[in-house]
């Protein structure tokens, strides 16, 4: 099965190729420290993972670490794969490459690290439903995530009276009340194709299975099924946005939302250091899209945002761990959260940014569903499928071409677990 799993890696990394100096994997220098490497695909977080490998090569006698954080990680990870040069360490987010690594099997299993006790469930949950197909051990000690539905100016909502929706009607009624009084509900910014994901990902979680794109794959629905009333219910929002929503970017709208022309932005914490860079003053919370009728079926959009993987072919494990004992340091990680504004995966009294105030409940009792793009194929170009539907506003069209292409770029993988489930029993001959 190895083989297999290797040929279909290829098809999937194949797609680019990078120069890259080679670093030995977990090897001995002449002064006898192990040698472990890091490349992490975060290069926002450099500065980060700099100060990180000074202060653990200053205390550390017998471990040298590495850390790179470049531009193009998933590029020359891919191309380091495919020539057999394995990092000790790769450090991902918990999306379809993942996924391809754990079915390739260049990924160790880390169930009998110690750290893994103290991440919280809901993240390890996630990572496991990540796998194309069941496979046995942990391949992801999860570090950071982070979180998306709706960032609101507070001042705004308590200048107005505004409440916090807990269903779709709710949502809707607040954005009709947000425009009667002159203001504009939602600023978009979907000059930036990737920006589409971000509403559609945060209402995916309560309107469509959380494995969605598994029972697609295994035959037992599809997505003009599955996905029907979330496109409906997202273009419904985009009359409570800009008149041209596509002629903003990403930049355009946050610096919108920072200066008070919107009530809202639905969009991930990660854009609260854009925002805050143009108004430092902004009081910022969130909340949770509501996109179903009933609110018990909220849900916190989040998945993981940094993992660590060991690579299989790492030679020294326990330095690995060691390593991933100093990044999971409370000290360590309270630095990442403060330095990026994240979602620790780890249990424990962390300080989190207080735009996530509204948030703190689902995060601290587990209720958390993964994104739904972390299963979409970058061939798919989903985001920019998501673009032209908002443009065309052509339901049926848009679902039929999301189920043709995802046949087309998913030919391997459906075989691969239609194989799998008629081997165990799963699928009727």
């Amino acid at each position: 099965m190895k083989g297999k799993r290797i040929k279909y890696l290829g098809t999937a990394l194949c797609c680019m190729l990078a120069a890259l100096s080679v670093w030995g994997c977990g090897a001995s220098s002449g002064n006898e420290k192990v040698e472990i490497e890091i490349v992490q695909y975060k290069p926002e977080a450099a500065a980060y993972f700099a100060a990180v490998e000074e202060e653990f090569n200053a205390t550390h006698d017998d471990i040298q670490l590495k850390i790179s954080s470049p531009n193009d990680a998933m590029t020359i990870l891919r191309t380091r794969f495919i020539r057999e040069d394995y990092p000790d360490i790769i450090g991902i987010g918990g999306d379809i490459n993942y996924s391809y690594f754990v079915d390739a099997q260049i990924l160790a299993d880390v169930s009998e690290y110690e750290g893994l006790k103290e991440i919280n469930q809901g993240y390890l949950d996630i990572a496991e439903s990540l796998e194309l197909v069941p496979t046995q051990g942990t391949y992801i000690v999860p570090y950071v995530a982070n979180a998306a539905g709706v960032l609101y100016n507070r001042d705004l909502f308590a200048e107005h009276g505004w409440k916090i929706p807990e269903t779709w009607e709710e949502m809707t009624a607040l954005c009709e009340e947000i425009k009667a009084e002159g203001i504009l509900p939602f600023y978009f910014g979907f000059k930036d194709i990737w920006t589409c994901l971000a509403p559609w990902n945060a209402m995916a979680v309560e309107l469509s299975p959380s494995d969605t794109a598994k029972q697609v794959n295994a035959g037992k629905t599809t997505f003009t099924k599955e996905y029907r009333e979330l496109s409906e219910k997202y273009l419904q929002l985009l009359p409570y946005g800009p008149n041209d929503p596509f002629a903003y970017n990403y930049n355009d709208a946050c610096t919108a939302f920072a200066r008070g022309e919107a009530a809202m932005y639905p969009i991930g914490s990660y854009a609260t250091p854009q925002i805050l860079s143009v108004n430092p003053d902004l009081n910022i919370d969130s909340f949770v899209m509501p996109a179903s009728d009933n609110k018990e079926d909220r849900t916190l959009n989040s998945g993981i945002d940094l993992g660590f993987c060991v690579t299989a072919d790492c030679k020294n494990k326990e330095a690995a761990y060691e390593v991933l004992d100093f990044l999971l340091a409370d000290e360590n990680l309270q630095k990442y959260i403060d330095a990026q504004n994240a979602v620790p995966c780890k249990a424990g009294e962390f300080q989190l940014s207080s735009m996530l105030d509204g948030m703190l409940e689902f995060i601290q009792s587990g209720n958390m569903t993964d994104y739904q793009d972390h299963y979409y194929p970058s061939e798919m170009a989903v985001d920019a499928q998501l673009q032209t539907f908002l443009i065309e506003q052509d339901v049926d069209a848009f679902l039929s071409k999301f189920d043709t292409d995802w046949q087309r770029y998913n030919r391997d993988i459906i075989r691969l677990v239609q194989e799998y489930e008629k081997e165990h029993g799963n699928v009727k001959e």
